[in-house]
C-alpha cells in the first residue's frame, strides 16, 4: 500500500471523529467552539489522540508525495506537524466549555493555549501553501479546485472570534479535508506521472 493513502484517511478520519465527538459531547457547541476544544475535560483525550494521528497519517502521506512534488510534499509534512502539535498542546477552556468554564474567552492564555494557536497557524501555513503548490502542479479541475480551496482556507482567519466565524471554519476545513483527499487520491494513481 503506498504511503500517500495515509493523506486520502486522514482528514475524513479527522472530520468523522471530530463531528462524533461535536455531537455527543455536553455543552459543545458547533456554532461556538473549535474541534480543538473537544481536547479539553475527561474525554479530551479522544481528540488529541485524533489530532495527534491525523497529523501523523498527514506526515506519512508526505513522504510518498515528495516523489510528485518535493514543496507539496513538505508543506503538506507542515500541516501535519502541525496538526500533531495541536494535540500535544492543548487549547485554554472558554466560553463555557468544558461545562462549568465562564462563558467569553480566556482571562490570559496558558502557555499551551499559546503553543496550541502557534500549531494551528503552523498548520494552516502549511496546508494553505500545499493547495498553492498543488494548483501549479496539477492540471485541469484539481488544480482550479485546488487554488479555490487555497483562498478558501485564507477566509476564516478574518473571522476567527467574530459571530459565525467557528462555522465558516467548520465550512471551510470540511472542503478543505475533502480536497486533501482528492490530491491524496490523484497522486496515488499510478498513471500519475512525476
Amino acid at each position: 500500500m503506498s504511503r500517500i493513502v495515509c493523506g486520502v484517511v486522514a482528514g475524513p478520519l479527522y472530520l468523522v471523529v471530530g463531528y462524533a465527538q461535536a455531537f455527543t459531547r455536553e455543552g459543545f457547541d458547533l456554532a461556538r467552539h473549535p474541534f480543538s476544544m473537544l481536547s479539553l475535560g475527561s474525554l479530551g483525550w479522544i481528540q488529541i489522540a485524533n489530532f495527534v494521528v491525523s497529523g501523523a497519517l498527514f506526515l506519512v502521506a508526505a513522504t510518498g508525495m515528495a516523489k510528485h512534488t518535493k514543496w507539496g510534499a513538505r508543506l503538506i509534512g507542515l500541516m501535519g506537524a502541525g496538526m500533531v502539535l495541536g494535540g500535544v498542546f492543548v487549547a485554554d477552556p472558554a466560553m463555557g466549555f468544558p461545562l462549568g468554564t465562564p462563558d467569553g474567552p480566556p482571562a490570559s492564555m496558558s502557555w499551551h493555549g499559546a503553543l496550541h494557536a502557534v500549531a494551528f497557524g503552523i498548520a494552516m501555513i502549511g496546508w494553505i501553501g500545499a493547495c498553492f503548490v498543488f494548483t501549479r502542479r496539477l492540471g485541469g479541475w484539481l488544480a482550479v479546485m485546488s487554488g479555490l480551496t487555497g483562498l478558501l482556507l485564507v477566509v476564516p482567519t478574518a473571522f476567527l472570534g467574530s459571530p459565525g466565524g467557528t462555522v465558516l471554519l467548520y465550512v471551510v476545513a470540511t472542503i478543505g479535508w475533502v480536497w486533501t483527499s482528492i490530491v491524496s487520491l490523484r497522486l496515488n494513481r499510478p498513471a500519475f506521472s512525476s
